[in-house]
């Protein structure tokens, strides 16, 4: 046993190692079909494109040990919403893109565009990339191509916390997306998890172990107030933190 505890601490450093190594060598090849990609329409796009944060989040879990779970997979409208998911780590947006339907569509700051090869693939697909620091133009920026995705049939991502934050942290809630489903008529989707716990910002090792997504019910807009709203969305998802990781909110 104690042999075992000597070299578990090496072995993650090996893991995120190759896991890194890994996420390198596939993102290449997936950036470069991007390219040719552009010829396509947005929608062929992410379906080829989305088998990479699929691929990567397949390969946490048998390189790093990092298994997931859904809870209220049911509760995804057919048909487009504001989805308000929490924001702890990298581990999210890959399962965010890989996994949920129909076509999610991230808004997320154009800075990640000068990513090498990453930034290539996400412009690639028509998200909605803003300028942070221009707030009112933004917001009118979200809203039109809001309108339109959600018409489409299609859901936007929004982080209501707006940055990655540490499990168990209290921090405001932004009124963005609640601001956009007012203004659209579109229903609103809270979702918490917990893959802080494992796979912390900016972290070099990254925990093996079980990561739960719990999706809530619907909220509909109804002509309420955008803050209304977020405090409906906010008080969901942090009582459903309290249920799927209570070690951490004592």
């Amino acid at each position: 046993m104690g042999l075992l505890r000597m070299l578990q601490l090496p072995l993650q450093h090996c893991r995120a190692a190759l896991y890194l190594l890994y996420c390198f060598v596939t993102v290449v090849p997936f950036a470069l079909l991007a390219l040719p990609l552009w010829l396509t329409p947005p929608l062929m796009r992410f379906r080829v494109l989305r088998w990479w944060p699929r691929l990567a989040t397949h390969a946490a879990r048998w390189i790093l040990g990092v298994r997931w779970q859904v809870k209220g997979m049911e509760n995804l409208p057919k048909h487009g919403a504001i989805l308000m998911p929490k924001h702890q780590s990298t581990w999210e947006t890959y399962f965010l893109c890989g996994f949920l339907d129909p076509y999610p569509v991230f808004v997320y700051k154009k800075e990640l565009h000068w990513v090498p090869f990453f930034g290539w693939g996400i412009k690639s697909l028509a998200w909605v990339a803003i300028d942070r620091s221009k707030k009112a133009a933004a917001f009118e920026q979200v809203k039109a191509a809001g309108k339109t995705i959600v018409e489409g049939g299609r859901s936007v991502i929004m982080f209501p916390e707006g940055t990655r934050t540490k499990i168990g942290a209290q921090t405001a809630y932004k009124a963005g997306g609640t601001r956009l489903a007012a203004a659209i008529d579109a229903p609103i989707v809270p979702i918490a998890h917990n893959a802080g716990a494992l796979w912390p910002r900016a972290a070099w090792l990254k925990k093996p172990g079980l990561i739960t997504v719990s999706i809530g019910a619907p909220i509909a807009p109804a002509g309420q107030n955008p803050e209304v709203l977020l405090a409906q969305v906010q008080s969901w998802i942090e009582a459903e933190m309290r249920v799927i990781s209570p070690e951490y909110y004592a």
